[in-house]
């Protein structure tokens, strides 16, 4: 059983292109922590939505259908959902296009906090969203809220997925903004990186240093 006293959690926040998985994963790795993509349960979840038939704009069946196929992550963070993994799929265009939908119902984001602090009592864990620090885990002692300039973001989303048109990723990112717009607000006690001109490397040694800073002391 873990000892909830000296169990960690640190809170990433932030928009798309901000640099949030690329710079939580590699947290993780230095804490010796696991990390959590959350916005990969949703990605997870409008996948099987799509196999299964069921429309995205349906928020109690898309809710039963979470709670029904919880998702999970292995040790190396690759991405489970009713036993498939589904790590490279909830990458391509058509899940970032779907996603929004499938995100915005209140009765999935009930349903996957729920998932998501299930996963984070297990131990120490490094948790990347746009609403952990306010909702998932508004006691986390470290809370993170990083931001880049919009035209990096979209280039970093490029470089992520080769395939797309400028155009269309930096319009899906503007309309992805405004879908998330209500959950992307940093808490008020985190801490604001603007990441647009720093390397993944000084970040990552920053947020080590808030860790250091704020998280308890082992008893």
């Amino acid at each position: 059983m873990h000892d909830e006293t000296r169990r960690l959690v640190v809170a990433v926040d932030g928009p798309a292109g901000s640099g949030k998985s690329t710079i939580s994963r590699r947290l993780a790795g230095g804490l010796d922590a696991r990390y959590l993509d959350t916005g990969a349960m949703y990605r997870a979840l409008t996948w099987l939505a799509l196999r299964e038939g069921l429309p995205c704009t349906e928020g109690e069946p898309l809710g039963e259908l979470a709670r029904a196929n919880p998702v999970t992550f292995d040790e190396d963070g690759r991405v489970f959902i009713d036993g498939a993994d589904v790590t490279s799929a909830i990458r391509e265009p058509q899940i970032d296009r779907l996603v929004p939908d499938v995100a915005r119902h209140q009765r999935v984001r009930d349903v996957m906090r729920e998932r998501q602090r299930e996963l984070a009592r297990e131990g120490n864990v490094v948790m990347e969203g746009r609403d952990i620090g306010t909702v998932v885990a508004p006691d986390a002692p470290v809370k993170v809220y990083l931001d880049a300039d919009p035209a990096v973001r979209v280039w970093r989303r490029g470089a992520e997925r080769p395939q797309m048109a400028a155009d269309d990723l930096a319009t899906g990112l503007h309309q992805r903004d405004e879908s998330d717009r209500e959950r992307m607000q940093p808490a008020a006690d985190a801490v604001r990186i603007d990441t647009t001109s720093l390397e993944i490397d000084d970040v990552v040694r920053r947020i080590e240093e808030l860790v250091r800073e704020q998280s308890p002391a082992p008893r």
